[in-house]
């Protein structure tokens, strides 16, 4: 048996994979990664492809970057793990002075978890407990997009607004409100249905969580940002707190190092995952002083809330060397120079009969296939659609690996992608769309 057959034989006896169909993955060839290295994944057998989704939109610096194994190695050296509750140390201590300097004005407490579900699950459970213990204890209701994805987690689940996701955990999760971000009178009708929302609950509601100007898991749907700007100042009036769930959007996908910078807006509290340590799981939630000061006084009002590895070292360390290699490789800057060239692939794959609704921010390009019902008609994109996955087989076969939305296909490309690797990217994901509609 070769070692391709055997690792695929151990995977369907034991293995339970995350967003998979058991059925689906044991008539699959899957691809069998052995080492990754840049944009490129390597298969056992020697085959390369390009990771056109920065595996799971996380490697933004792509795969094997030499300053972040280093870093993990110094870390691994000194101290690997130690707890976090009653221990500090200098990687977290340094690590949340850096973010705070990079985050948008007025953020300037660091909470840390073990990835961004977790993220998510700290801001609701600190709104929860902040009104509360301001007394308004009658604010325990949240509101987000339709269409939204905040994480897996129950709490983090019971935010989105994808109903296929929600589905089977009816009567579990908590309730959200939620406000369509599609209407076919445009961006004036969706804000004053989502204004009105707030309004008419605005005495029982503890935040809103928006992914800024980009959702992603709802089909790379973008919104303008005049939406984001207007929903910051509806909920100061109110007394709501804005939570901002950069998860994906953070550390330049978007363009900017934050996609909250594209409205001009500070949250309350701002969630980071993917990106932020690229090679661990690792997560944060940055709060206000204000949100902070809430948690002062006896023991009891305390967060009581913490994960095992919340602040653990190396990601720490590891995260601290993402901000630097931003810093010292203009990532940003990268961002820029690239992003108009995904805008081009798809603005021209739009005029293909089957394509539609070309859409690019940053290091972000989608469009829709066979005829997707359009979210300006209120329906969700179609996560179950097979068009997308014509997509992917047609990718692979010519050396790219392309995760689509159902019937969503899109780019997410490592940021740090040279200029001859993008143009074959991009090359492959033009003839990919056009074989499948063939």
């Amino acid at each position: 048996m070769s070692a391709r057959a055997e690792i695929v034989a151990l995977d369907r006896a034991h293995v339970w994979h995350p967003y998979t169909a058991a059925d689906l993955w044991e008539r699959e060839d899957p691809l069998v990664v052995a080492s990754a290295s840049g944009a490129w994944l390597v298969d056992v057998d020697g085959g390369r492809y390009l990771d056109g989704n920065a595996s799971w939109w996380t490697k933004t610096l792509g795969h094997g970057h030499p300053r972040l194994r280093e870093a993990l190695a110094r870390q691994c050296a000194l101290a690997d793990h130690v707890a976090f509750a009653g221990i500090t140390h200098e990687p977290a201590a340094r690590l949340a002075e850096e973010l705070v300097q990079v985050a948008p004005p007025g953020l300037e407490r660091v909470f840390y978890t073990d990835n961004g579900s977790g993220a998510i699950e700290v801001a609701v459970k600190i709104a929860l407990q902040s009104f509360r213990q301001r007394g308004r204890p009658e604010k325990t209701r949240f509101v987000a997009l339709d269409g939204a994805y905040h994480g897996d987690t129950v709490g983090a689940a019971s935010l989105g607004g994808v109903e296929l996701f929600r589905r089977p955990f009816a009567g579990v999760l908590f309730e959200c409100l939620h406000a369509k971000t599609s209407d076919p009178l445009g961006l004036p009708r969706v804000f004053a249905a989502l204004e009105a929302l707030l309004r008419e609950h605005a005495a029982t509601v503890a935040a809103v969580f928006v992914e800024p100007v980009l959702q992603g898991a709802e089909g790379m749907r973008t919104y303008s940002p005049e939406l984001l700007t207007r929903l910051r100042a509806v909920c100061t009036e109110l007394d709501i707190l804005l939570v901002c769930d950069e998860v994906f959007t953070g550390y330049g996908r978007t363009g900017p190092m934050w996609a909250s910078a594209h409205a001009g807006v500070s949250p309350d509290m701002m969630c980071l995952g993917k990106a932020f340590s690229q090679l661990l799981p690792m997560g944060a939630t940055l709060a206000t002083r204000e949100l902070y000061d809430q948690f002062r006084g006896d023991k009891e009002r305390a967060l009581l809330y913490g994960h095992t590895f919340a602040g653990n070292p190396l990601g720490a360390a590891v995260a601290r060397e993402v901000l630097a290699i931003y810093r010292d490789e203009d990532v940003l800057g990268q961002v820029g120079a690239k992003a108009p060239r995904l805008r081009a692939l798809v603005d021209d794959l739009a005029k293909l009969p089957g394509v539609s609704r070309p859409r690019a921010l940053g290091m972000v390009a989608a469009v829709d296939l066979d005829g997707e019902a359009s979210p300006f008609e209120g329906e969700a994109s179609d996560y179950l659609g097979a068009a997308g996955w014509r997509v992917y087989r047609e990718a692979r076969a010519r050396g790219a690996y392309l995760r689509p939305l159902g019937n969503t296909v899109y780019l997410c490309p490592p940021l740090t992608i040279d200029d001859h690797e993008l143009d074959t990217l991009l090359s492959i994901f033009a003839e990919s769309v056009r074989a499948a509609l063939a």
